[in-house]
């Protein structure tokens, strides 16, 4: 057990030692909790580690015919009921749309996102930890993708994938493997997650041209000209991503609150996850739910809203508008 464990931290990247070794001193370091709970979470840490490593050593044994990628776990869940066991399906769990993208494609850039993610969306500790993880794993499987796989892109026209693909497109720059983008833009849907297994099985049946060289650096200068910026919200208008302030949906959050205000079940305190499930339910941008999460909490912070409960979770507070009613607006 020791000698394979031993085995393990070898093959280990530097960043996956470093991140193991923070998250287990943390976890001890932390005030709350038993120090039995204690041992048993780094424990746990250890053995979720060692998993890993051993599915990831028996994926480098396998030789798959294609690779697939997409953003987000609903798009690769559905794609996985689509394609066949020799082809590979990757996906980043994080909302591209939305927290910095500043050097993303540095060490540096990716510390200061997840310091931002961490400081501004709510997660428990165990998605956290996970959110982090599953990060670090795709960029590793994405790298190691044989050079005479095939790859293909699955991305709609929404901020989100948008700049989720000239991000991996820039990670796959020194890489000749044929590169295939399948454009999942369907009707009135925001992102390739909303789209069902028969939807996408209709674009995988479709005959696809790899892209050019030429198409690929204008994608990887695409790149390096939004990871030069320092916003942390993006939309997607007229057909590119547009960087905008990060209180660009606070006055949709208001209309949403005093619209809900109107309704007859609503006119004292509504339920956080009632008003944020609203905004999303009327945007036509892909954000996600935490980040409109924290302007609601930002909006409480500046007394627009008025809070009941303990905001650790949109479940376990609930929000309405204050004595300004219907003429509340964010500070300017």
């Amino acid at each position: 057990m020791i000698d394979e464990l031993k085995k393990q931290l070898n093959d280990a990247t530097e960043e996956e030692v470093k991140s193991l070794l923070f998250h287990m001193l943390y976890r001890l370091n932390m005030n709350e909790g038993p120090d039995s709970q204690k041992i048993h979470d780094v424990k746990k840490m250890s053995d979720n580690f060692q998993e890993y490593k051993k599915l990831q050593s028996k994926a480098k044994k396998e030789t798959f015919e294609v690779t697939h990628i997409l953003f987000g776990d609903s798009a690769s869940g559905s794609l996985k009921m689509v394609v066949n066991e020799r082809e590979q399906v990757l996906s980043f769990q994080d909302v591209f749309s939305t927290g910095p993208v500043w050097q993303l494609h540095e060490e540096e850039g990716i510390d200061r996102r997840f310091k931002w993610l961490e400081n501004h969306i709510l997660f428990e500790w165990d998605e956290w930890e996970e959110y982090r993880h599953r990060f670090n794993e795709t960029m590793i499987a994405m790298n190691e993708i044989p050079s005479h796989i095939p790859i293909m892109i699955w991305a709609g026209e929404n901020a989100h994938e948008q700049v989720a693909l000239r991000y991996v497109l820039y990670q796959l720059r020194t890489k000749l493997n044929p590169i295939v983008l399948v454009n999942t833009t369907y009707e009135d849907r925001l992102h390739t997650g909303e789209l069902s297994s028969e939807i996408l099985r209709g674009f995988y049946d479709k005959e696809h041209e790899p892209l050019g060289r030429e198409e690929r650096k204008t994608y990887e200068k695409e790149w390096l000209e939004l990871s030069s910026t320092r916003e942390v919200l993006r939309i997607w208008e007229k057909g590119s991503i547009k960087s905008v302030p990060e209180d660009h949906f606070d006055k949709y959050i208001i209309r949403a609150a005093e619209s809900l205000h109107n309704e007859q079940e609503c006119h004292g305190f509504m339920k956080s996850a009632r008003l944020i499930g609203e905004v999303i339910g009327h945007t036509e941008n892909y954000i996600g739910d935490g980040f409109i999460e924290y302007r609601v909490r930002h909006l409480v912070m500046s007394g627009v809203f008025q809070l009941y409960g303990v905001p650790k979770g949109m479940r376990f507070y609930s929000v309405k508008l204050n004595e300004r009613g219907a003429d509340a607006r964010p500070p300017s």
